[in-house]
């Protein structure tokens, strides 16, 4: 007799970090994958162009850009937040009126140009001890961080005993955190053990989003074989970066790590270029079972009441609590059996999701994943 299958019933689940770009029919294109993988609460990142720099007022205002992304399917989320990219022009009055509308919860800082659309992020030292700090500390207003750092030499920018990331934990983080005591931080998508070790330190105010990619790939499978669809910023790092991400993410009594899944789509044809490459993972619909498979990896057994109790968390119920929004009151069922991975059609383009993409083309026929998504 076989052994029963594997299931798990879940509210719809938080994606706390992802990408929905713009253009009303990409945009709705991408939404439509989220809503079919089972995702009921989502922040959709600001770094358009141009990007969402204003809190009101026009099309690329996180007002203008969000009521498109309404009448574009994301109507059908319960919850859709849009930060306010941080920038030279981000004021303290700024922040004052988004926190008054309702319609900010959190502000999005990135490096200068260190990801997609970043050119216009500030310095993290320049906002140390700044009244727009301090404006977001009085409003209860989230700091959602890229955390790596800029402007390094190329032999300290990746590296297996500091990297971009490893450096901003290490050298600048506690004097932001420490300048700014009641400031609430999410540090997005973290990749090494040393913001592991700061989120952990840290109070209850500061957590972290942690992708499907950095839970399971290491720097190893992005080289071997030149896998372009895992290249994201921050990169895959090493065995002992991965182990404490797993570690934290399992934890039974974990509160503070939760799914974020960085979900960032490109058309393949700007995957692989003459030079250069579009940074991120699209992981579309298949987020919620590829993290069922990194805990996996982890060790856990999902069929274990406790360990499924500990994944919900993660999934489901740690990034909503964070943000003071209540769960989703939908369910839905993760099943251990395989699920066919299909490219994803947006705008005429063809977006390649991440199980897709760590295989070579001439095998992505019928690629499938072990866990499935039924709603």
């Amino acid at each position: 007799m076989s052994a029963p299958v594997t299931e798990l019933t879940m509210p719809y689940w938080a994606d706390m970090h992802a990408h929905l770009r713009q253009g009303e029919e990409f945009s709705a294109a991408l939404i439509a994958e989220h809503l079919a993988g089972g995702t009921d609460i989502l922040l959709a990142m600001p770094n358009t162009q141009p990007p969402l720099a204003t809190v009101v007022n026009g099309e690329w205002s996180v007002q203008g850009y969000r009521e498109m992304l309404l009448r574009n399917g994301g109507d059908a989320f319960s919850h859709l937040l849009v930060p306010l990219y941080l920038s030279a022009e981000t004021t303290p009055a700024m922040i004052e009126q988004g926190a008054r509308s309702g319609l900010l919860r959190s502000v999005k800082y990135y490096p200068p140009h260190g990801t997609t659309n970043s050119a216009h992020g500030v310095p993290l030292e320049a906002l140390i001890g700044s009244d727009v700090l301090r404006a977001m500390e009085a409003h209860g207003i989230i700091l959602n961080i890229h955390g790596e750092e800029h402007g390094l030499p190329d032999h300290r920018w990746f590296g297996q005993h500091e990297n971009a990331e490893s450096i901003l934990y290490t050298e600048k983080m506690r004097r932001l955190r420490d300048s700014h005591p009641k400031l609430r931080i999410v540090c997005e998508h973290i990749s090494t053990k040393e913001a592991v070790a700061f989120v952990k330190e840290s109070g209850s105010g500061v957590v972290a989003t942690v992708t499907p990619q950095h839970l399971t790939y290491q720097v190893g499978n992005l080289l071997k074989g030149a896998k372009l669809h895992l290249i994201c910023m921050p990169l895959v790092k090493f065995g002992a970066d991965v182990s404490a991400l797993r570690q934290a993410v399992t934890a039974p009594d974990n509160a503070k790590f939760f799914a974020g899944t960085d979900s960032a789509p490109h058309p393949s044809v700007k995957k692989a270029v003459d030079c250069g490459c579009a940074f991120g993972c699209f992981t579309g619909q298949y987020g919620a079972q590829l993290y069922a498979e990194a805990f996996e990896l982890a060790g856990v057994d999902l069929s274990d009441s406790a360990h499924a109790e500990t994944f919900k968390r993660f999934l489901c119920l740690n990034g909503p609590a964070f943000y003071g929004l209540a769960p989703s009151k939908k369910t839905f069922v993760l099943r251990r059996e395989p699920q066919r991975v299909l490219p994803t059609i947006a705008e005429g383009k063809t977006v390649i999701p991440l199980p897709l993409g760590i295989v070579p083309e001439a095998e992505r026929g019928d690629v499938t994943i072990p866990w499935s998504v039924l709603l």
